[in-house]
């Protein structure tokens, strides 16, 4: 698939000394839903920041859409649209005015059709007219996101959009978001709500420390990294389990009531129907038995547990 964002040996140190990003190599592709996940101080804003051209890069070229974002800025710029973490907005203006402001800003010539389209997807519709000082802070958040739809842009940023804003809001944005991915638009996103991403997210890429650890496929991330448990509700609770089935990789919970047993989906041979039958050699009855797979939480979590 097409990239629409190529980032190549991509450093960023600040005059502190401190290494944001060291040697980011990351490939976007055209029409994708990407997540961007890492823990706070991993280099997530840094990234977006450099590829929106808000923050200088030390080392390391990227071109979006072709071109490059130093030496043609403006063409570079002109595709992207951010929605950055803070609330700065013109507070004076209204909301129609402030979406006239920055679509003009980008060279686009007038569209009331567009923008009363983009207010009404993010229900802001009915406070066109009203100062952007005088919203609430979900509101002001609705804002953002159609500033930096008003010009059409076929790059999306979300760096934390849903951060501490209301349940509709969340909605209505991932509504927006599907179709958006729909009519061809590439949206990269970054969320500390891992449960969005994994609902969303067509490939996933994780960051710590400034470097990238993984970027895979949503669903071969979760097969690959994500364990499966079975388990086990007895009808009788055990003290202890038998040592006969101590190579299998199995757990009892406190009570004695619940045996859970881990494995490996994408290996040929499970381990199940040979734990079945010992279980029943040993006269373990149990009345329940289901399956789960690792969260996409608990996969990041590991992979940021594994760096040094």
């Amino acid at each position: 698939m097409e990239s629409v964002i190529e980032i190549r040996n991509l450093t960023k140190t600040y005059a502190s000394g401190l290494r944001a990003l060291n040697n980011i190599n990351l490939d976007i592709r055209r029409g994708e839903i990407f997540a961007l996940l890492g823990p706070n101080g991993a280099g997530k804003t840094t990234l977006i920041s450099i590829v929106c051209g808000i923050v200088t890069p030390s080392e390391g070229t990227i071109t979006v859409d072709g071109h490059d974002i130093l030496s043609d800025y403006r063409a570079a710029r002109s595709r992207i649209g951010l929605v950055p973490q803070e609330l700065s907005t013109a507070t004076f203006e209204s909301v129609w005015a402030q979406m006239y402001f920055s679509r003009g800003l980008f060279g686009k010539p007038p569209n009331p059709a567009f923008i009363e389209k983009v207010l009404r997807d993010l229900s802001l519709w009915d406070k066109r007219q009203v100062r952007i000082m005088t919203l609430s802070g979900g509101m002001k958040r609705r804002v953002l996101i159609a500033k930096a739809l008003s010009h059409e842009p076929e790059i999306l940023f979300l760096d934390e959009p849903t951060a501490g804003v209301d349940v509709e809001l969340r909605h209505d944005m991932w509504e927006m978001v599907r179709g958006l991915r729909e009519n061809g638009v590439t949206v990269i996103l970054t969320t500390h709500y891992i449960e969005e991403a994994e609902e969303m997210a067509d490939r996933i890429g994780v960051i710590n420390d400034g470097e990238i650890i993984v970027v895979e496929e949503k669903n071969v991330l979760m097969n690959q990294l994500g364990k499966k448990q079975l388990t086990l509700t007895l009808q009788q609770p055990l003290a202890q389990i038998p040592a006969e089935l101590a190579g299998h990789p199995l757990e009892l919970s406190a009570d004695g009531c619940v045996l859970v047993y881990t494995f490996d989906a994408q290996k040929e041979h499970t381990g199940i129907p040979e734990l079945l039958r010992q279980l029943g050699r040993h006269g373990i009855d149990f009345k329940d038995l289901r399956s789960s797979q690792s969260s996409l939480e608990e996969i990041f979590v590991s992979l940021v547990r594994k760096q040094p």
